[in-house]
């Protein structure tokens, strides 16, 4: 069992860990120099990467032999690109969709 010392002190440091990683950027690139190059870089292109990756985490454990056959992860994938589409509102595609998904998973499959 910890004590409160302990616990107050355990906060404090996740707090300055919190603040050191959300400020360091601002201090190793300030607002009046250009970053460098591989930074600009990275910028660019790791969205897209990162959106890809969670696509494949997201549907490394779906089966299109078993069950559902993986119907439900294409509607809503579907659903999604869809509505992005129509709305062009990530948070409304991305809601909606995870509506969609889990109605699916929990009401017909």
């Amino acid at each position: 069992m910890l004590t409160p010392f302990e616990i107050f002190i355990i906060i404090i440091m996740v707090a300055l860990g919190t603040m050191f990683t959300r400020f360091l950027p601002f201090i190793l690139f300030p607002e009046n120099k250009k970053p460098p190059e591989t930074i600009l870089y990275l910028g660019g292109v790791l969205p897209s990467a990162m959106m890809g990756l969670l696509v494949v985490y997201c549907l490394r454990n779906v089966s299109f032999t078993s069950s559902s056959h993986g119907i439900p992860e294409i509607i809503a994938i579907a659903s999604i690109v869809i509505i992005h589409k129509l709305k062009n509102n990530v948070l409304l595609s991305i809601g909606a969709s995870t509506v969609i998904y889990m109605v699916l998973v929990q009401a017909i499959f």
